[in-house]
């Protein structure tokens, strides 16, 4: 089975096939530098030498060549200096003399282009034809050689002759060129190391990462339990990798929050149903025995008994009715299905038209609705009907819940932000046990008061939609106090 290398490891691979692809790139630039530098010192020298040569008089003579003088001479340059080798060319190039051993000579003829650039003077090295060789050039020395005031031809030296090629080959193996190439090799060894500590040290964070996502990958939900990000992650810079892990972090966190808000939003769901169930099985129950008493007793019971049975019953229909369509209400904006089509309006006229809905509730039970409105309050924007639902379910709650002869306030203030709405009134307020879940799921208290309803839960979600929230204030000197902000 095949292992596949991490990311690191073939970054680490990369690296030390680029470092030992630039050392040996460096090592023959390097040499080939060394090898220009050599040829170009080598030539400087050596400028004089072919013209030294050439001043020898005795090399031609009238009739022509002067052999004996040319082997004489050559015998004696090859002793002094054995790198060199010596040629004597005709003006076009053809060979003359030379002191080659038999079977050396390559060439009859050299290219005169490269001794007229020399002679010309342009930078040097200038490589030329090595007659002992088919391909090979080579640094020279050249000059013009005269007989009796006209051209005869040209001294042509080639300063790195055969056996200083073969010198050169045999130094090759030298302890010299092993120890140059050894101490190369441990600079790229030692480069190679220092990379791959680097790469070790930058690439940590990602590696942390990587644990971190295959950790949420196999864990699952159980990673997100803890909201600390994992060692490395946050931590603060401005590299990629160090913005990576943040990101990362921060959506782990903000996974982990949604997880557990949609832990306790089903909690709280299921408690809904549990109350819902509750809620509607106690007037269901009483229903069934009021009408199932007007069956069996029809013929015994009086008008008036009769009457209030059915009374009796139609009231706790109206109360099934009533949940289930706060339920059914309810349902629509939990599920998105309602959205708000927000509008520009003034709220006091809103909270006139509501208390417009209640005022003979009010004085049936002699209650007073009280408007506490400050002037000059600025527009809102939002669903005029779905406030208007707001202030129905909170008016309709404080008028129920306040004894007769009460009071409810509606206030209306400006914010720096909006306008401020409270609700209040004169009632027994809501029990303590009550307050924690009043805007989450109905709930009654044990004593048979006052509870949230699912007309609170209702609320709650509306100014949810419209990015509000309202809270419960504590006021000893009232019943229960209710507090939103639009904007």
């Amino acid at each position: 089975m095949s292992v596949r290398a991490n990311l690191s490891q073939r970054l680490s691979v990369v690296f030390a096939v680029l470092l030992l692809a630039c050392c040996g790139a460096s090592a023959w630039l390097q040499m080939e530098a060394n090898v220009r530098h050599e040829q170009e010192v080598t030539q400087r020298l050596s400028s004089g030498l072919a013209a030294h040569i050439a001043s020898n008089s005795t090399l031609m003579g009238r009739g022509g060549l002067n052999e004996a003088a040319v082997r004489d001479l050559f015998d004696k340059l090859m002793a002094v200096n054995p790198s060199v080798e010596v040629y004597l060319l005709a003006p076009d190039g053809r060979i003359e003399a030379q002191a080659a051993p038999p079977g050396h000579l390559k060439r009859n003829q050299v290219d005169i282009a490269p001794i007229r650039r020399l002679l010309a003077g342009e930078p040097l090295p200038i490589l030329g034809d090595d007659p002992r060789s088919d391909a090979v050039r080579k640094v020279f020395s050249a000059a013009p050689l005269r007989v009796d005031g006209r051209d005869a031809g040209y001294v042509y030296v080639v300063l790195f002759g055969e056996e200083r090629d073969a010198l050169a080959a045999n130094v090759a193996a030298s302890s010299v060129l092993r120890t140059t190439l050894w101490s190369m090799g441990l600079v790229a060894l030692l480069g190679l190391l220092a990379g791959l500590a680097a790469f070790h040290l930058i690439t940590r964070p990602l590696r942390e990462l990587t644990a971190a996502v295959r950790r949420f990958e196999t864990d699952g939900v159980d990673a997100l339990k803890s909201s600390v990000p994992a060692p490395g992650l946050a931590r603060q810079g401005s590299d990629e990798i160090a913005m990576l892990g943040q990101a990362f972090a921060q959506m782990t966190q903000r996974i982990a929050e949604q997880w557990r808000e949609l832990t306790l939003q089903d909690q709280q769901r299921r408690e809904l149903f549990a109350n819902i169930s509750h809620d509607l099985r106690t007037p269901l129950t009483s229903l069934h025995g009021y009408l199932e008493t007007l069956l069996v007793k029809a013929d015994s019971l009086n008008t008036a008994d009769s009457r209030r049975y059915l009374e009796i019953a139609l009231a706790q229909s109206r109360k099934v009715a009533r949940l289930a369509q706060e339920l059914f209400e309810l349902a629509r904006l939990e599920y998105g299905v309602v959205k708000p089509e927000k509008e520009s309006f003034a709220l006091a006229d809103l909270v006139q038209d509501v208390f417009q809905k209640f005022e003979l509730a009010a004085e049936a039970r002699r209650q007073r609705l009280v408007p506490d409105i400050a002037p000059g309050l600025p527009v809102v924007t939002a669903d005029l009907g779905m406030i208007e639902r707001v202030l129905t379910n909170l008016l309709d709650n404080a008028i129920r819940h306040t004894p007769e002869g009460g009071e409810i306030v509606v206030q209306l203030r400006q914010q720096k932000e909006g306008v401020q709405v409270e609700i209040s009134d004169t009632g027994p307020g809501i029990p303590s046990e009550l307050r924690t879940v009043l805007f989450t799921r109905p709930a009654f208290s044990s004593g048979g008061g006052r509870g949230g309803g699912l007309g609170l839960v209702i609320v709650q979600r509306i100014l949810q939609l419209h990015g509000s929230d309202i809270r419960l204030l504590p006021r000893p000197d009232k019943g229960a106090v209710f507090s939103f902000r639009l904007t």
